[in-house]
């Protein structure tokens, strides 16, 4: 697909990505401390945070770091332990809402255990979206306003897919799920997508706590007969969008950081491509 002929170049593409890196790139919430569960390090969490799981058993404060453990295992007990923490952070009023959805605790490279979702961001947890950017076979761009009743970033244009990955699931599962209920794709119709490429890990503060997170990429070009349609109630429209209507766009701050930086990259590749 040949982008040269658009109103913006590959310099101002660049030169769009460097002005993100100082929201994608920041240091934790100022007084966190780091977080070990199970012996390794794992997060930053919050101030308040501290102050709502300090009493548990299972939880131990030093000046140096905050301790999450149960006797070195693994496994159940430590889940316990996790939700013991999720259900006190939301009791201290520290969450934004509660999802009933359970994430993966990683911690070094390690799966230790898993937590409530809206439990991740106070703890400064790891987690991992996939994205997926989807084209029409003529050239534009497949994006979706986010439902005015999303608890984040409510109204603002996305990827046409993004979404965390759920406990237990490997990335190609996640997209794979997120895809069928965010635009009602199929496997089928995902069956030429790119691998799945790690963009960065963002570090981000947030009004309730810090987001580190690994965000993921993968492309496709969807047949002409296939419109997206939402399965989720998380989306209120999608749009089919040229690289001209979409670069004041990303411009005028209308997009999610995320799926900024998301399909930035991808214009950037396909610039590079073309050049």
């Amino acid at each position: 697909m040949n982008l040269t002929a658009q109103s913006f170049g590959l310099s101002h593409v660049q030169a769009r990505l460097a002005r993100l890196q100082p929201n994608l790139q920041q240091l934790p919430p100022p007084g966190s401390r780091p977080l070990v569960i199970a012996g390794r390090v794992c997060g930053w969490i919050t101030p308040r945070a501290v102050e709502a799981v300090a009493a548990l058993s299972g939880v131990r404060v030093e000046q140096e770091a905050v301790h999450i453990y149960a006797g070195g295992a693994f496994g159940h007990q430590l889940d316990i332990v996790l939700e013991s923490v999720a259900v006190a952070l939301r009791d201290a009023g520290c969450l934004r809402g509660w999802r009933n959805e359970l994430l993966d605790v990683v911690g070094e490279g390690r799966c230790l255990g898993v937590i409530e979702r809206a439990a991740l961001r106070p703890l400064g947890l790891l987690t991992r979206a996939v994205h997926l950017n989807a084209w029409t076979p003529d050239g534009r761009l497949w994006v979706a306003r986010r439902s005015l009743t999303k608890t984040t970033n409510p109204g603002l244009l996305d990827t046409l897919v993004g979404g965390l990955a759920g406990a237990g699931e490997t990335m190609d599962e996640s997209l794979l799920r997120e895809s069928h209920e965010e635009a009602g794709l199929t496997p089928a119709h995902l069956a030429s997508r790119s691998a799945l490429l790690t963009l960065q890990r963002m570090h981000r503060r947030l009004p309730e706590g810090y987001q580190v997170e690994d965000v993921l990429i993968s492309e496709c070009v969807l047949p002409p007969s296939v419109q997206p349609v939402n399965l989720d109630g998380e989306v209120s429209e999608f749009l089919a969008l040229t690289p001209d209507e979409v670069w004041p766009l990303l411009c005028e701050d209308q997009f999610t950081l995320e799926a900024e930086l998301v399909v930035l990259e991808s214009l950037r590749a396909r610039l590079s491509a073309s050049a």
